[in-house]
């Protein structure tokens, strides 16, 4: 396992944070009762866990990639909540499948490209901080939307951020070349990533399903 880049000051202000309030609650709550050391421990052990968290939410664990030119692989861990038809109004115009996986803040949030291909479009939006299973999230919420294509099919991805994502980060740019289950963007503390299919196209899994990034198959072409 390693630690996403962009926690990297988040990981040191917590730390940091950590011990000042491991310090104020050695100095004011330690003492000799039983019931100041209960709460003093009870304190140290939320400072730690609440540390602990920060540092497990950056996290990037090792893992075994599915690859294939003719596999859409999971660009994201976390739970599918839709699986519909749906108008896709900002590239497309037109009718796609909508497949959508929300990230709840214990998921790792790096995600990653479903296909090996082109990047043929990339469009960052500002906007809301609705909850990311909201109905108008995908379309008031920041956003920012990729897409994906090659000779057998073209992916438009949406990153979404949720009422506690305050950041989306995205790293590829028009024109770009992008492997399957390379890193496309990351976003921080909860949100949703949506992609979008062609009509017709015969999904793997299920709503409900929880699926993990880089590994599991949404869909074969």
């Amino acid at each position: 396992m390693t630690i996403h880049r962009e926690g990297y000051k988040y990981i040191t202000i917590a730390t940091v944070l950590f011990a000042v309030l491991a310090f104020l609650n050695y100095k004011f709550v330690y003492g000799d009762s039983v019931l100041c050391q209960t709460i003093y421990w009870v304190l140290q052990t939320a400072f730690f866990l609440l540390w602990f968290w920060v540092l497990w939410f950056f996290r990037i664990p090792n893992r075994e990639f599915t690859v294939g030119e003719h596999l859409i692989v999971a660009p994201a861990d976390g739970k599918v909540v839709v699986i519909e038809e749906t108008e896709e109004p900002e590239y497309f115009k037109d009718k796609r499948l909508q497949v959508s996986i929300f990230m709840s803040p214990l998921n790792v949030h790096v995600n990653r490209s479903p296909i090996k291909g082109l990047v043929k479009y990339v469009k960052y939006h500002p906007g809301k901080y609705l909850v990311a299973w909201h109905p108008k999230s995908s379309t008031e919420n920041e956003r920012t939307t990729v897409v994906v294509g090659n000779n057998q099919v073209t992916l438009l991805m949406r990153q979404i951020a949720g009422a506690l994502a305050r950041r989306i980060c995205y790293y590829v740019k028009d024109g770009q070349t992008i492997d399957q289950n390379a890193e496309f963007g990351f976003i921080r503390f909860g949100s949703r990533v949506d992609i979008y299919f062609p009509v017709g196209t015969k999904i793997d899994v299920e709503i409900g399903q929880h699926v993990k990034g880089g590994q599991t198959i949404l869909a074969k072409i």
